[in-house]
């Protein structure tokens, strides 16, 4: 016999999974809030845009890490080992070929904790959670804030308009798409899940990588 639960209804998982199909690329980092254009020529990535299509438009972008990239020959490589946290995006626009390839526009909404299951199409399909993220100190929040601001204010042709009260998250991840950082430098600044600790690593990768300068 089963025991009895202590309340009821039983609790919801505060992150519930869903399936997604997974569009996996090396140094490919789908941020929130990012428009990430893509060319979908390979068959069973035009299977799968077909498919998101028809449901409900979002697919998880996986990060293929380092080494693992597909080669020519050999099997192994046709699943190449992902990064374990993917943004998920949901395709803003679309266009399709005659031939049947696709020109997509990906709309990044959130990060995602990944794993990934057993797919019975051609490409490859992860059970995908929302990332649970560590929310900024509120005796922080201002200081960050603005040291974000003249980043990116550094790496802009003019002062950036922006609210008062914009995100650090936000200018985070819009600071984050102005480095253009190599894939081991990034890594750990897309998967970490503490938002202060986030923006403090990608200020650092901004002083470590300037903004070239104007003649």
């Amino acid at each position: 016999m089963t025991e009895i639960p202590d309340v009821w209804p039983l609790e919801q998982d505060p992150r519930p999974a869903s399936v997604l199909p997974m569009f996996p690329l090396g140094g490919v980092f789908l941020l929130p809030r990012q428009i990430l254009p893509l060319h979908v020529f390979e068959p069973r990535y035009r299977q799968m845009i077909d498919d998101v299509l028809d449901g409900q438009g979002r697919l998880a972008m996986g990060t293929i890490l380092e080494g693992q990239e597909p080669t020519e020959d050999g099997e192994e490589e046709l699943a190449p080992r992902i990064l374990h946290v993917c943004g998920v995006g949901e395709i803003a626009r679309h266009e399709k070929t005659p031939d049947g390839r696709y020109f997509i526009w990906l709309f990044g909404l959130g990060r995602f904790d990944v794993e990934e299951m057993s797919s019975d199409r051609l490409y490859r399909k992860v059970s995908a959670r929302p990332l649970e993220e560590v929310a900024l100190s509120p005796a922080h929040e201002e200081t960050v804030r603005d040291e974000l601001r003249a980043a990116l204010d550094s790496r802009a042709d003019e002062p950036l308009s922006l609210p008062e009260d914009v995100p650090v998250e936000l200018l985070t991840d819009a600071l984050t798409q102005r480095l253009h950082l190599p894939q081991n430098a990034m890594e750990p600044i897309f998967t970490e899940v503490d938002i202060e600790k986030r923006a403090r690593m990608t200020l650092r990768a901004h002083a470590a990588f300037p903004p070239p300068k104007l003649d």
